[in-house]
């Protein structure tokens, strides 16, 4: 993969229809895609004093981090709104020249912040709640 712009990555959020569409949420400035596996320790007595692990035991897990501005009311709401419900949304993570995650998340954080003579700004982490898929870029 050659190097790739930040501001190309894209996270976007499902509206839950039949087929879904997916939105892109706001300006976000900055991005992080974080996916990480629980260890799950198999070392015993004729490990040769090295720590074992157990493929494909652990727990898996995808975060997201983001911050910036909302460009679009409906973005913002729809947003919004998955947080204040709790619900658990689609989401699609697009990494230019890689591919795409995509999968269940729930908004786990969502803040907003200003100074007085600037924009509106906000700061969202998602966490994953099912499967996440990924489909490699054409």
């Amino acid at each position: 993969m050659t190097a790739q712009r930040g501001k190309d990555m894209l996270v976007k959020i499902g509206d839950g229809g039949s087929p879904e569409t997916f939105s892109i949420v706001a300006g976000l400035r900055t991005r992080t895609i974080s996916l990480n596996a629980r260890e799950v320790d198999a070392t015993h007595s004729e490990s040769g004093g090295w720590r074992e692990l157990l493929g494909a035991a652990g727990v898996r897990q995808c975060s997201v981090a983001g911050a910036g501005v909302f460009l679009d009311d409906a973005a913002a709401d729809a947003v919004r709104a998955a947080f204040f419900a709790g619900e658990i949304r689609n989401f699609r993570l697009v990494i230019p020249g890689m591919g795409e995650f995509s999968g269940p998340f729930l908004i786990a954080n969502l803040d907003y912040a200003g100074e007085h003579d600037g924009e509106a700004t906000f700061a969202l982490a998602l966490a994953s709640a099912g499967a996440i898929s990924f489909a490699a870029a054409p």
